[in-house]
């Protein structure tokens, strides 16, 4: 009898210590990198997607390596602002993350976004294989048909995504009074957050 309640109690613990290894194992998530005007704007605008698990602001597109804000916003890197999009595919999709791109930013706009102008806040998609680069060009084209305009949009292959530094990462979040934020951002949001609540109903 007390060998079996031993045995009971060893089964149990296994039990256990593989219900936990398989809690701590993380979920999978896929990343895209695009850039479209300033990264403090579409990192607070792809935060409020459904499925995104975290959005980094960096540099991408260009050929120096480890880009300082000030040599990017100087022209002389070739890198445009980005943010690298990770999500999890099981509760949402690369084309929705896609989709919402033409939404959160002006494809058609030449040189810059708004009041933003420079070649570091071109409208850009960088792909990381031959899936993403397929599904961008598909949502490029259907994109096409809403505008008159042509679209603007690079779609190039990701060479390197270089983090951006500390104070650029969850900026609106962090900063949501600075003169930027308050003129330029928060109407973003508000409509964005209109537009997914209208989604949802």
């Amino acid at each position: 009898m007390k060998r079996l309640l031993l045995l009971f109690l060893g089964l149990l613990a296994w039990s256990c210590r593989m219900s936990a290894a398989d809690a701590a194992v993380p979920a999978k998530t896929d990343s895209l990198v695009l850039g479209g005007g300033c990264f403090w704007c579409l990192d607070a605008a792809y935060q409020l997607l459904p499925g995104v698990t975290h959005v980094t602001c960096g540099y991408a597109g260009g050929t120096k390596a480890n880009p300082t804000y000030e040599q990017v916003s100087a022209h002389g890197t070739g890198h445009a602002e980005v943010v690298r999009i990770e999500f999890d595919p099981t509760k949402t999709s690369l084309e929705k993350v896609l989709d919402y791109f033409w939404h959160v930013h002006d494809p058609t706009q030449v040189g810059g976004q708004g009041n933003d102008e420079g070649p570091q806040y071109r409208s850009i998609i960088l792909y990381a294989n031959d899936a993403q680069k397929t599904a961008a060009e598909k949502a490029r084209a259907e994109a096409q048909k809403r505008y008159r305009a042509p679209l603007t949009t690079e779609i190039v292959p990701l060479t390197k995504f270089w983090p951006a530094e500390d104070y650029h990462q969850d900026y609106f979040r962090k900063n949501p009074n600075a003169g930027y934020c308050r003129v330029v951002i928060a109407p973003k949001i508000h409509k964005l957050e209109q537009q997914l609540g209208a989604e949802k109903r």
